[in-house]
């Protein structure tokens, strides 16, 4: 059975204006691809989105990496060509800016630097850097790339071919635990433009201590607990409401 959703409705009621927020000092986000939309970074699974033009599993899979390893480098290089085009848009500042006044944790699935371009300082990613690459040989081997492309030939130090730093499908993700100790923390838990149907990611939810508020912003949120307070606008639109209450 599909539980009712809890939907922001601004009043002079609302959790938000509480003055016991103005107290709490951590707030922790978890975004997603909608987080990065508005900054032109594609998506997967909209409409136009990524799967709509590649086979994810070729080009996001060990296996499509054992199969045809150049054409998973010009994807990524593409999407790395993209990114250095691409600027933190509104949602990213707001963020940024509330660090001025909160502990903010950011726990991010997106593969982007644009958290950290618009300034934020304490970001964690599940599923790797684009702006990253790796050895083949040796995981623990990691280096910011300078520029955009990876080639066949390219190698790390102990001659092993260099893959993007990223967390394919079928990977595991080895920065959960960290993300869900973060978690555990929190006493503002904000999620921002994701579907929540990826996981472990998505169930970084249920490592929140019970009680605190929980805000969902997406323009198409998935089917959540009641206990959850969405808000039915895109990322900057709804991190601008937040952002506004929170520092009345």
């Amino acid at each position: 059975m599909q539980k009712k959703q809890s939907y922001f409705i601004e009043n002079k009621n609302s959790i938000l204006n509480n003055s016991k927020i103005k107290q709490m000092k951590k707030i922790v986000v978890l975004t997603g691809a909608g987080m990065s939309a508005e900054s032109g970074i594609k998506t997967f699974r909209d409409i136009g989105g990524l799967w709509e033009e590649y086979d994810i599993m070729e080009v996001a899979s060990p296996q499509g990496w054992q199969k045809h390893p150049e054409v998973v480098l010009e994807f990524y290089n593409q999407r790395r060509k993209q990114l250095l085009e691409c600027k933190p848009n509104a949602g990213h500042i707001i963020l940024a800016e509330l660090e001025k006044y909160f502990d903010v944790d950011i726990i991010t699935q997106n593969v982007d630097d644009l958290h950290e371009r618009a300034g934020s300082k304490n970001v964690l990613h599940l599923h790797g850097e684009l702006r990253k690459v790796r050895s083949t040989g040796d995981p623990n081997l990691v280096y910011e790339l300078d520029g955009w492309e990876i080639k066949l030939g390219d190698t790390c130090e102990k001659g092993y071919q260099l893959r993007p730093h990223v967390v394919w499908f079928g990977e595991s993700v080895p920065n959960i635990p960290k993300a869900e100790k973060i978690c555990q923390a929190a006493d503002i838990f904000l999620i921002v433009g994701t579907s929540l149907n990826v996981y472990p990611a998505a169930g970084l939810m249920y490592a929140v201590p019970s009680g605190i508020p929980v805000y969902y912003i997406d323009p198409h949120p998935a089917p959540t607990s009641d206990n959850i307070i969405v808000i039915p606008q895109k990322a900057s639109d709804g991190l601008k409401k937040i952002q506004e209450m929170l520092l009345k």
